[in-house]
């Protein structure tokens, strides 16, 4: 049923793409189909580009469109039975950017709560929780030199 399946969508995508003539369907992509055991029902889910309004008519369109492409499908797979279609708007895209947008919010706040260094009038910068940075040791410094201590 998989290869049935990715015939279906291509047979439907290419129709809506080059074929079909309804100015309510367009930027319409067809994101995948789903059929029934039996092979008598498929259900096509689409993602349409613009507007509620938009995505509405696009659908409309289409489920008027269905028998049209139903032919096209029975010209193209062997099947005891044309699947009858149904077509149903995808809404991962949109989910996927009312997510992005609230992880981007989140992630803003976090970083507006964390506290950034502090520049000194001196120039000197100061981490943010006030302790100045650790002053190097004379061991640090002659060993930076290259002088080792002897006691």
């Amino acid at each position: 049923m998989l290869k049935a399946a990715e015939a279906i969508r291509e047979v439907v995508a290419s129709a809506i793409l080059t074929e079909i003539r309804d100015p309510r369907v367009k930027d319409v992509t067809v994101i995948g189909v789903e059929v029934t055991p039996d092979m008598r029902e498929a259900t096509v889910s689409i993602s349409v580009m613009g507007d509620e309004s938009q995505k509405q008519l696009s659908l409309r369109g289409l489920q008027n469109s269905a028998g049209f492409l139903q032919s096209k499908i029975a010209n193209r797979i062997d099947t005891r039975y044309t699947p009858r279609l149904q077509f149903e708007l995808n809404r991962g895209m949109e989910n996927a950017v009312v997510v992005g947008e609230l992880l981007g919010k989140i992630r803003r706040e976090q970083q507006g709560d964390l506290p950034a260094a502090i520049e000194e009038p001196d120039g000197e910068v100061t981490p943010a929780d006030g302790d100045p940075p650790a002053a190097d040791s004379a061991a640090d410094n002659a060993a930076d030199s290259g002088v080792t201590e002897s006691s």
